[in-house]
């Protein structure tokens, strides 16, 4: 059953039934609002609409699968591949491989990391809505690498806001096309959906904060080698801003790069690949620090741009 019941916070009273259901279970507005027009949203036991104001100490009842036409927990499913770099009570690193999401969401039928960790017989927390239990960050489908997951209740709550207040590390290496100029720099640009393509994400006046660091750690006629720290965590930051600055991600075709290049390595998707995550460990507080190493797809794609360049 996927009705929550809970009661309105004296920090939402007032609010827009839209508004605090959003901020309560983490939905965004729109969906907020569709749930209550599907009358799936209870105050003391009576449907509201979407710009009724919520009382304070009175009770909400949600039914947060009544849009889905599928119930959306992860269904199990063993993913080839999907190394598990470093588990405990509270937490699993995982490195993810490309095609693979990180929970399930509308029109993608792919494998999850919920879903293979659950086939695995693993732990995960349940905080957060159902599709997503246990995911506090995200790797886009086509980007391979570290991922960590909650498996505690606590550690969802501690990582998610580790994750917010930015004082997780996280490393990626990508490679781009040609040879961004300085060497080293930051890219502090705005990113929202894109105008024209809301697949896509853009540079735009209206989005959010989003800052990238980027080191070039080597160079060959056609492309480098970055590393990248992400400041934010947008989704497909990195992507967004390499191709801001005329620098996207080899193999990257959504977001501009060369089609032939990417043909001509043998190269499926962007060349990104997410290196180390550290962070504080949410139950003893000691830093923890995870490092992976380059798919074959990548490792092979980056020896034949640099070969006889090294």
């Amino acid at each position: 059953m996927s009705a929550r019941s809970l009661p309105v916070p004296d920090g939402l009273a007032g609010e827009r039934v839209d508004a605090g259901l959003s901020r309560l279970l983490g939905i965004s507005r729109t969906r907020a609002a569709d749930l209550a027009a599907a009358g799936a949203v209870l105050l003391d036991g009576a449907t509201v609409g979407k710009s009724d104001r919520l009382p304070a100490g009175s009770w909400l009842e949600v039914d947060v699968e009544a849009l889905d036409p599928v119930a959306p927990a992860a269904p199990p499913e063993p993913v080839p591949g999907l190394r598990i770099v470093l588990e405990d009570e509270d937490v699993l690193v995982v490195d993810k491989p490309v095609g693979v999401a990180a929970h399930p969401s509308p029109g993608w039928t792919g494998p999850t990391v919920v879903g293979a960790l659950v086939a695995a017989g693993h732990r995960v927390a349940t905080s957060g809505a159902a599709e997503r239990q246990g995911i506090v960050h995200r790797l886009d489908v086509g980007t391979s690498g570290l991922m960590v997951v909650a498996k505690s209740e606590l550690a969802y709550s501690v990582l998610k806001r580790a994750f917010k207040e930015r004082t997780v590390e996280k490393v990626y290496h990508a490679v781009v096309q040609g040879h961004p100029e300085p060497t080293t720099g930051t890219i502090d640009a705005p990113i929202g959906r894109h105008p024209s393509a809301d697949y896509r994400f853009a540079v735009t006046a209206s989005g959010k904060p989003s800052v990238t660091h980027y080191a070039v750690l080597e160079m060959v006629p056609s492309a480098s080698l970055l590393e990248v720290h992400l400041e934010t965590g947008r989704t497909h930051q990195i992507r967004v801003h390499m191709a801001a600055v005329r620098h996207p991600c080899v193999g990257d075709t959504t977001y501009g790069a060369d089609p032939a290049m990417a043909q001509r390595l043998g190269l499926g998707r962007q060349w990104l690949h997410a290196m180390r995550l550290g962070f504080e460990h949410p139950a003893t507080g000691r830093p923890v620090m995870v490092e992976s190493t380059y798919p074959q797809d990548l490792a092979q794609a980056w020896d034949r741009l640099s070969d006889g360049h090294h």
